[in-house]
């Protein structure tokens, strides 16, 4: 009897303490959602609505005229071309003794482009915008040589008295006249002027400069006028 009024009163007493505990959290939870909470002072950072824009410092004229100069003779085209040329000597009545003739495929290259070690302080003018007028040098073929290792005689016949040993040295010369004359008619000299543009152009907008505007003169820029101020008349009574 007596354990069983022992559990009781134990039993008892632990719903109290747990019917604390509850009330003192509720209480808890409520004063420490009504309790003021502090200001804390926020820094106000100036905000600039209208920035200044940053300025495009562009390079001086004479910085793009080292840049191109840099660039030396360049060359923008090649051309590959081949050639059959017949040359004869000894003709006539006396063919079938003194007679030469010799047919030659010749191939050979040509290259040309535009010389910028000609380009000087009249063939850039840079305006404060950024626009670049520039003079390009003419393009010009460097180079047009024959290929002798490519070169080679596919067919010759030859009187009773042999070869004229002129003959095959005279028809390579004429040769390389020949694909001259071929490459330019080819345009050759326009596509290396093409080129050359373009080339230009990349090098430009590398040093920041997007607009060119390629010309035969520099156009001559007359300054904007600066204002007069102005003059209020000075009334005497």
């Amino acid at each position: 009897m007596e354990q069983t009024q022992t559990k009781t009163r134990a039993l008892v007493i632990l719903l109290a303490l747990m019917l604390t505990c509850g009330v003192l959290a509720v209480v808890g939870g409520y004063q420490l959602l009504n309790r003021p909470r502090s200001l804390v002072p926020t820094l106000a950072l100036p905000v600039d609505l209208f920035p200044e824009p940053t300025p495009t410092i562009y390079p001086s004229e004479v910085t793009v005229i080292e840049q191109v100069q840099m660039l030396g003779r360049l060359e923008t085209i090649s051309y590959h071309i081949e050639k059959v040329v017949t040359a004869e000597s000894g003709q006539g009545p006396l063919d079938f003794l003194l007679g030469d003739k010799l047919l030659l495929i010749a191939r050979g290259t040509v290259i040309a482009g535009v010389d910028l070690t000609e380009v000087g302080p009249d063939d850039v003018l840079i305006t404060d915008d950024g626009t670049v007028y520039f003079h390009l040098p003419q393009a010009t073929v460097f180079m047009a040589t024959l290929d002798n290792q490519r070169t080679e005689v596919y067919d010759r016949r030859t009187g009773l008295v042999g070869m004229n040993p002129q003959l095959e040295t005279a028809a390579r010369q004429q040769a390389e006249l020949l694909i001259l004359e071929a490459a330019e008619e080819y345009g050759v000299l326009e596509k290396a002027d093409e080129n050359a543009r373009q080339v230009m152009r990349s090098l430009f907008v590398a040093l920041r400069l997007e607009h060119v505007i390629f010309v035969d003169v520099l156009p001559t820029l007359t300054p904007s006028p600066t204002p007069l101020p102005s003059t209020t008349p000075t009334v005497t009574p």
